[in-house]
Order: structure tokens, then C-alpha cells, then sequence
């Protein structure tokens, strides 16, 4: 569950992770690629958002809740499997040189 006002930093992963969304307020989940820069995606059950969303492996990815309800309620799956050693947490600095978005330094670690 993602409230408002907390958000997922961006971090990535090994492998592939698909989002669900379940209740609440829409998500924003925010992507950065070498190939695509920065990509928006909502997850909610209206007509303009997407129930569910697969982040690529490798791909740096953020999250925060869009709209005005308190909370988000959303799942995720990774295949292959998830293992904590394949788990990176970005740093805001060296992220923010290779994709200079305002979105990075909001939404990542000093």
C-alpha cells in the first residue's frame, strides 16, 4: 500500500516486475531508461490508466500515489523470481547526472 504524501524511490531490480493495481487512488509509476528516458505510466481502473504494468529488468523505476484518495493499494509480481542481492536502491546524485529530470531528484535518496 503506497499513502499519500510517502512514495517508492526509484530503485531497480533483475528482473522483470509487474504492478497491479487493486484500490484507491490511481499510481504513478515512473520509469528511466537509456533507450526511452523517462516514461509515465498510471496504474487505476479508469479509462486513461493501465490495471497492471511490467517494468522491464534493469530499468530504474519510481512510484508515488496520483489523485485524491489517502492510499494505493497495489501488488507486485517478479519473474524470475525476487532475491534482496539483486535489488539496487539509486543515488540521487549519480542517478540525476545520467537522467537529469526533476522527477529523479524528488523521488530518490540523498
Amino acid at each position: 500500500m503506497l499513502v499519500k504524501g510517502n512514495h517508492s524511490s526509484f530503485h531497480r531490480i533483475k528482473s522483470d516486475e509487474t504492478w497491479h493495481f487493486y484500490d484507491g487512488s490511481p499510481v504513478t509509476i515512473w520509469v528511466l531508461s537509456e533507450i526511452d528516458g523517462l516514461r509515465e505510466v498510471t496504474l487505476g481502473l479508469d479509462e486513461e490508466s493501465f490495471p497492471q504494468f511490467t517494468v522491464p529488468k534493469g530499468c530504474w523505476f519510481a512510484a508515488e500515489v496520483k489523485g485524491d484518495r489517502d492510499y494505493s493499494l497495489v501488488g507486485c509480481s517478479v519473474a524470475p523470481g525476487f532475491d534482496f542481492a539483486d535489488f539496487e536502491m539509486a543515488k540521487r546524485e549519480s542517478l540525476y547526472e545520467k537522467f537529469p529530470f526533476e522527477i529523479v531528484k524528488r523521488l530518490s535518496l540523498p
